[in-house]
């Protein structure tokens, strides 16, 4: 798969939204930008949904798994992006002058993860896309502009199968091809996934038949060569049975063969 960075950064909230709409490629890294006011910042608190990942004044701040730091005064950087990331942040910016606290600003990001994947024909395909706060999942075929629910929370009977966690596709074909696309209980996007498929067996095909037809253009080569030498060969031998019978000489044995 090639991997390239990929962000769209919005600074006006979606419609009916108040929140940052941010993506992000599998792999790759965004940038939560804070835009901070021009007054000192006396506390930077970082959180997704209800956790907090850091709250620090003006030291370096990284998470625990030191994905997620803070750089310059305010502006949030999140590498490595895996699935697990998408969601809601809340970043909140404390101020304060030398007589009273100010009120703080607070900005929310609705983070949306993508990536593109390709599996061969007839072997299961797992993706580690349901979260803890997905609500469903839809399939966009490649000749559909439509999407079609695949998989809802809380629902007994679904098409696909979900376990801990897990999206499994079982003897992936051509039909199943397309986009894959996971939704919040709001209806927000959290991760997209773009599937195509590799035909079993496809690559050592094409190998074979190149070798063969290599094959067949030597031996084409090969047999004319030989042709080719014999007949040069009958022609050489008949020339000099006419100068020997001009001389009146008596063949060779090896003459005598030939003109037989």
């Amino acid at each position: 798969l090639l991997l390239f960075c990929f962000i769209i950064y919005s600074e006006s909230p979606a419609e009916g939204n108040n929140h940052i709409s941010v993506t992000g490629k599998t792999g790759e890294h965004v940038t939560l930008s804070c835009e901070s006011e021009d007054r000192d910042i006396s506390l930077v608190e970082f959180n997704k949904r209800s956790r907090n990942i850091f709250a620090c004044e003006n030291e370096e701040c990284k998470s625990a798994d030191e994905r997620v730091f803070k750089e310059g005064s305010c502006d949030i950087i999140i590498e490595d992006l895996i699935f697990s990331d998408a969601g809601k942040y809340t970043l909140i910016v404390y101020y304060s002058d030398d007589q009273e606290e100010l009120e703080p600003q607070i900005r929310e990001y609705h983070l949306h993860i993508h990536d593109e994947i390709s599996v061969q024909e007839g072997e299961d395909l797992e993706l580690d896309v349901v979260l803890t706060i997905a609500g469903k999942v839809e399939h966009q075929n490649r000749r559909s502009s439509g999407w079609t629910e695949l998989w809802r929370k809380d629902r007994r009977t679904d098409p696909l199968t979900v376990k801990d966690m897990t999206l499994i596709i079982n003897d992936f074909t051509v039909t199943d091809t397309g986009t894959y696309r996971v939704l919040d209980y709001e209806g927000e996007t959290l991760i997209t996934v773009s599937v195509s498929v590799t035909e079993s067996g496809t690559d050592s095909e094409e190998t074979l038949d190149t070798d063969d037809d290599k094959t067949d253009e030597q031996h084409s080569k090969t047999g004319g060569i030989e042709r080719f030498t014999q007949s040069l060969s009958s022609e050489f031998n008949k020339i000099k049975i006419k100068t020997f019978k001009k001389k009146n000489c008596s063949l060779p044995s090896f003459l005598l063969h030939s003109k037989k």
